[in-house]
């Protein structure tokens, strides 16, 4: 397992790279978030520490959120309840002000792998609806007639929410909460990326869906029903 430490500070990068290795994890070091999260798919975290001082933590945690459900925290000079709630409502699992313990960080970290370790993939059953397929042991996804895909985990779980709610217009909001995993107001520029994602790999024409149809100004659906 690894972590992606996202930090600017050369002293506070060496603590934090020490913590996350006491914490059982192999450490990469990035401090531009946008060229780490354009090779994301390349090699994924475990995890993901964002230390960064001179940038708005909120959008970096938005931008975070648009690529991945990996476990996130953020390290902050000084927050405010406002700010640390809105950091939580906007993805972040972990809030913690500087100065911090390395101790109790070690902690923290690894609860974090603890939590989202969760339900694993092999449990849940297969799904096949309307010709297509979807392993979740794999991620797998296959349209009949077609070469089987590998999905992330992001568009591996917006999927299986549609298919297991199929023929049931699924709202932004709700989509929100059980992709990424947190709640607060739908970020549709968000599930949007994500479903044009999506539809790439598994529709014959993506510009005319076939499966993933939208409802428009409400969310989606998983479509069973032949066009």
């Amino acid at each position: 397992m690894y972590a992606l430490l996202l930090a600017q500070d050369p002293d506070e990068t060496a603590v934090l790279s020490l913590v996350l290795r006491r914490a059982g994890l192999a450490v990469n070091v990035a401090n531009d978030l946008e060229r780490a999260m354009q090779t994301w798919s390349e090699r994924p975290a475990d995890l993901i520490l964002l230390a960064n001082e001179n940038a708005a933590p909120l959008d970096q945690v938005h931008r975070i959120r648009a690529q991945t459900e990996a476990p996130l925290a953020v390290i902050v000079s000084q927050v405010e309840e406002d700010t640390h709630y809105e950091l939580l409502e906007g993805g972040a699992d972990l809030v913690i002000p500087r100065p911090f313990s390395a101790r109790l960080l070690i902690a923290q970290v690894r609860a974090l792998l603890r939590r989202a370790s969760g339900v694993p993939l092999f449990s849940l059953p297969t799904l096949n609806l309307a010709g297509l397929s979807l392993d979740p042991a794999t991620r797998m996804v296959q349209v009949a007639g077609r070469s089987p895909r590998r999905l992330t985990h992001l568009e591996f779980r917006l999927l299986y929410t549609l298919m297991i709610n199929r023929d049931q217009v699924i709202p932004v909001e709700t989509i929100v909460e059980r992709v990424w995993g947190f709640s607060g107001q739908g970020d549709r520029q968000l599930v949007r990326g994500l479903i044009s994602r999506l539809r790439a790999k598994v529709e014959k024409d993506p510009r005319n869906p076939r499966y993933i149809l939208t409802d428009p100004g409400v969310g989606y659906y998983f479509c069973e029903e032949s066009g």
